[in-house]
Protein backbone atom coordinates (compact mmCIF):
# COMPACT_ATOMS: atom_id res chain seq x y z
CA UNK A 1 0.00 0.00 0.00
CA UNK A 2 0.71 3.25 -0.60
CA UNK A 3 2.37 5.59 2.23
CA UNK A 4 1.01 9.58 2.76
CA UNK A 5 3.39 12.14 1.04
CA UNK A 6 4.27 15.14 3.08
CA UNK A 7 4.31 17.82 0.58
CA UNK A 8 5.40 21.28 0.93
CA UNK A 9 5.42 24.54 -0.83
CA UNK A 10 8.07 27.49 -0.51
CA UNK A 11 8.80 30.92 -1.47
CA UNK A 12 12.67 31.59 -0.72
CA UNK A 13 14.39 35.08 -0.72
CA UNK A 14 16.22 35.64 -4.27
CA UNK A 15 19.11 37.65 -5.17
CA UNK A 16 19.05 38.16 -8.98
CA UNK A 17 21.57 35.71 -10.73
CA UNK A 18 23.36 34.60 -7.21
CA UNK A 19 22.75 30.77 -7.52
CA UNK A 20 24.84 30.02 -4.50
CA UNK A 21 23.03 32.34 -2.50
CA UNK A 22 19.83 31.35 -3.95
CA UNK A 23 20.73 27.47 -3.54
CA UNK A 24 21.50 28.36 0.12
CA UNK A 25 17.82 29.75 0.64
CA UNK A 26 16.26 26.71 -1.14
CA UNK A 27 18.60 24.55 1.43
CA UNK A 28 17.23 26.61 4.21
CA UNK A 29 13.22 25.66 3.36
CA UNK A 30 14.10 22.66 2.43
CA UNK A 31 15.26 22.06 6.51
CA UNK A 32 12.55 23.57 7.54
CA UNK A 33 9.75 22.05 5.50
CA UNK A 34 10.11 18.39 6.91
CA UNK A 35 8.81 17.19 3.40
CA UNK A 36 8.96 14.17 1.42
CA UNK A 37 8.93 16.72 -2.04
CA UNK A 38 9.13 20.53 -1.80
CA UNK A 39 8.32 22.33 -4.84
CA UNK A 40 9.81 25.90 -5.43
CA UNK A 41 8.65 29.19 -7.88
CA UNK A 42 9.20 29.54 -11.06
CA UNK A 43 13.16 30.00 -12.09
CA UNK A 44 13.51 30.35 -7.95
CA UNK A 45 17.20 30.14 -8.10
CA UNK A 46 18.39 32.72 -10.32
CA UNK A 47 14.87 34.71 -10.55
CA UNK A 48 12.78 36.03 -13.41
CA UNK A 49 15.99 37.38 -15.17
CA UNK A 50 16.35 36.34 -18.76
CA UNK A 51 20.15 37.35 -18.61
CA UNK A 52 21.26 34.64 -16.07
CA UNK A 53 23.00 31.33 -18.08
CA UNK A 54 21.26 28.41 -18.01
CA UNK A 55 22.49 26.26 -14.83
CA UNK A 56 23.69 22.70 -15.29
CA UNK A 57 22.56 20.19 -13.30
CA UNK A 58 26.61 19.68 -11.65
CA UNK A 59 26.94 23.15 -10.88
CA UNK A 60 28.82 22.98 -7.50
CA UNK A 61 26.83 26.00 -6.33
CA UNK A 62 23.84 23.32 -5.75
CA UNK A 63 25.74 21.27 -3.24
CA UNK A 64 23.61 23.06 -0.36
CA UNK A 65 21.19 21.96 -1.53
CA UNK A 66 21.80 18.25 -2.40
CA UNK A 67 23.04 18.48 1.57
CA UNK A 68 19.50 19.53 2.63
CA UNK A 69 17.85 17.05 0.78
CA UNK A 70 20.15 14.13 2.10
CA UNK A 71 19.66 14.88 5.13
CA UNK A 72 15.83 15.57 5.08
CA UNK A 73 14.87 12.86 3.45
CA UNK A 74 13.76 15.77 0.60
CA UNK A 75 12.92 15.89 -3.14
CA UNK A 76 13.09 19.40 -4.41
CA UNK A 77 11.89 20.65 -7.53
CA UNK A 78 13.55 23.66 -7.85
CA UNK A 79 12.76 26.12 -11.01
CA UNK A 80 15.89 27.14 -12.75
CA UNK A 81 17.05 28.24 -17.02
CA UNK A 82 18.38 25.14 -18.50
CA UNK A 83 20.51 24.58 -21.30
CA UNK A 84 19.02 22.39 -24.05
CA UNK A 85 19.76 20.80 -27.26
CA UNK A 86 22.88 23.03 -29.11
CA UNK A 87 22.22 26.51 -28.01
CA UNK A 88 18.86 26.21 -26.88
CA UNK A 89 17.92 27.83 -23.39
CA UNK A 90 14.80 26.78 -21.66
CA UNK A 91 12.64 27.72 -18.30
CA UNK A 92 13.08 24.47 -16.44
CA UNK A 93 12.79 22.27 -13.60
CA UNK A 94 15.80 20.11 -11.59
CA UNK A 95 14.76 17.68 -9.17
CA UNK A 96 17.16 17.72 -6.53
CA UNK A 97 18.14 15.02 -3.93
CA UNK A 98 20.75 13.46 -1.77
CA UNK A 99 22.53 11.69 -4.58
CA UNK A 100 22.51 15.07 -7.16
CA UNK A 101 20.37 16.73 -9.31
CA UNK A 102 18.72 16.27 -12.58
CA UNK A 103 16.75 18.20 -15.21
CA UNK A 104 12.75 16.54 -14.56
CA UNK A 105 11.06 18.94 -16.97
CA UNK A 106 11.20 22.05 -19.69
CA UNK A 107 8.14 24.94 -19.90
CA UNK A 108 6.31 23.69 -23.11
CA UNK A 109 3.90 26.62 -23.07
CA UNK A 110 6.28 30.14 -23.07
CA UNK A 111 5.12 33.51 -21.89
CA UNK A 112 5.06 36.04 -25.43
CA UNK A 113 8.34 37.77 -23.84
CA UNK A 114 9.82 34.32 -22.74
CA UNK A 115 10.24 33.25 -26.21
CA UNK A 116 12.84 36.28 -27.61
CA UNK A 117 14.84 34.29 -24.73
CA UNK A 118 13.93 30.28 -24.20
CA UNK A 119 12.50 27.59 -26.70
CA UNK A 120 9.83 25.65 -25.55
CA UNK A 121 10.02 22.42 -23.76
CA UNK A 122 8.66 19.56 -26.61
CA UNK A 123 7.09 16.85 -23.81
CA UNK A 124 5.05 16.49 -20.59
CA UNK A 125 6.84 15.03 -17.73
CA UNK A 126 6.56 12.71 -15.00
CA UNK A 127 8.56 12.05 -11.98
CA UNK A 128 7.78 9.08 -8.89
CA UNK A 129 8.42 9.75 -5.40
CA UNK A 130 7.31 6.96 -3.13
CA UNK A 131 4.95 5.38 -5.40
CA UNK A 132 3.18 8.95 -5.97
CA UNK A 133 3.58 10.33 -9.62
CA UNK A 134 3.80 14.22 -9.79
CA UNK A 135 3.24 15.53 -13.20
CA UNK A 136 5.41 18.85 -13.86
CA UNK A 137 4.37 22.63 -14.75
CA UNK A 138 5.69 26.34 -14.88
CA UNK A 139 3.33 28.93 -14.84
CA UNK A 140 1.66 29.73 -18.09
CA UNK A 141 1.76 25.37 -18.06
CA UNK A 142 -0.99 25.76 -15.40
CA UNK A 143 -3.61 27.57 -17.50
CA UNK A 144 -3.20 25.73 -21.24
CA UNK A 145 -5.94 23.26 -19.97
CA UNK A 146 -4.05 20.67 -22.84
CA UNK A 147 -0.76 20.59 -20.85
CA UNK A 148 -2.61 19.49 -17.91
CA UNK A 149 -4.52 16.91 -19.95
CA UNK A 150 -1.17 15.70 -21.73
CA UNK A 151 0.61 14.91 -18.00
CA UNK A 152 -2.65 13.57 -17.06
CA UNK A 153 -2.17 10.96 -19.44
CA UNK A 154 1.15 9.96 -18.40
CA UNK A 155 -0.21 8.85 -14.75
CA UNK A 156 -0.07 11.69 -12.64
CA UNK A 157 -1.56 11.73 -8.57
CA UNK A 158 -0.04 15.60 -8.37
CA UNK A 159 0.16 18.54 -10.43
CA UNK A 160 3.23 20.14 -9.29
CA UNK A 161 3.84 23.88 -10.67
CA UNK A 162 6.51 26.71 -9.72
CA UNK A 163 4.32 29.96 -10.95
CA UNK A 164 5.18 33.63 -10.90
CA UNK A 165 2.53 36.36 -10.59
CA UNK A 166 2.67 40.03 -9.61
CA UNK A 167 0.21 41.01 -6.71
CA UNK A 168 -2.45 42.09 -8.95
CA UNK A 169 -3.08 38.51 -10.47
CA UNK A 170 -2.52 36.69 -6.60
CA UNK A 171 -5.88 34.85 -7.41
CA UNK A 172 -4.99 32.94 -11.01
CA UNK A 173 -3.01 30.42 -9.78
CA UNK A 174 -5.93 29.38 -7.45
CA UNK A 175 -8.33 29.60 -9.76
CA UNK A 176 -6.47 27.28 -12.25
CA UNK A 177 -5.53 24.81 -9.69
CA UNK A 178 -9.30 24.25 -8.82
CA UNK A 179 -10.23 23.84 -12.61
CA UNK A 180 -7.39 21.19 -12.58
CA UNK A 181 -8.62 19.36 -9.84
CA UNK A 182 -11.97 19.20 -10.96
CA UNK A 183 -10.83 18.18 -14.65
CA UNK A 184 -8.30 15.34 -13.22
CA UNK A 185 -9.34 14.68 -9.50
CA UNK A 186 -5.54 14.83 -8.83
CA UNK A 187 -3.88 17.22 -5.76
CA UNK A 188 -2.71 20.30 -7.10
CA UNK A 189 1.08 22.27 -5.45
CA UNK A 190 1.55 25.37 -6.45
CA UNK A 191 4.38 27.09 -5.48
CA UNK A 192 4.31 31.21 -6.03
CA UNK A 193 7.04 33.52 -5.81
CA UNK A 194 7.03 36.14 -3.60
CA UNK A 195 8.80 39.03 -3.29
CA UNK A 196 10.94 40.98 -6.03
CA UNK A 197 12.17 39.59 -9.21
CA UNK A 198 13.25 40.56 -13.27
CA UNK A 199 11.02 41.66 -16.09
CA UNK A 200 8.54 43.84 -14.16
CA UNK A 201 7.58 41.19 -11.36
CA UNK A 202 8.96 43.90 -8.54
CA UNK A 203 5.27 42.72 -6.30
CA UNK A 204 5.69 39.11 -6.79
CA UNK A 205 2.51 37.99 -5.12
CA UNK A 206 3.46 34.63 -3.34
CA UNK A 207 0.17 33.01 -1.34
CA UNK A 208 1.59 29.27 -2.46
CA UNK A 209 -0.98 26.83 -2.10
CA UNK A 210 -1.77 22.86 -2.07
CA UNK A 211 -5.22 21.35 -3.17
CA UNK A 212 -7.10 18.58 -2.34
CA UNK A 213 -8.34 16.33 -5.63
CA UNK A 214 -12.12 17.46 -4.22
CA UNK A 215 -10.84 21.32 -4.98
CA UNK A 216 -10.37 22.22 -1.18
CA UNK A 217 -7.61 24.54 -0.30
CA UNK A 218 -5.79 22.30 1.95
CA UNK A 219 -2.48 24.87 3.11
CA UNK A 220 -2.01 28.17 1.38
CA UNK A 221 1.30 30.35 2.08
CA UNK A 222 0.83 34.69 2.86
CA UNK A 223 2.37 36.74 0.14
CA UNK A 224 6.10 36.99 2.26
CA UNK A 225 8.97 35.57 1.67
CA UNK A 226 10.50 32.54 3.33
CA UNK A 227 7.20 30.77 3.76
CA UNK A 228 6.47 27.09 3.52
CA UNK A 229 3.48 25.38 3.96
CA UNK A 230 3.00 21.57 4.08
CA UNK A 231 0.04 18.65 3.47
CA UNK A 232 -0.23 15.28 3.99
CA UNK A 233 -1.39 13.72 0.55
CA UNK A 234 -3.02 10.08 1.45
Amino acid sequence: MRTPLVLAVAQPSCVAHDVGANAAAHAELVRRAGARVVVFPEMSLTGYEFATPAVAPDDPRLTSIVDACAAAGSVALVGAPVAGVGDRSHIGVLAVDGAGATVAYRKQWLGAAETARFTPGDAPAVIEVDGWRLGLAVCKDTGIAQHAADTAALGMDVYAAGVLDNVPQAGVHEERARRITTAHRVWVAMASFAGSTGEGYDRAAGRSGIWAPDGARIAEAGPEVGAVVRATLR
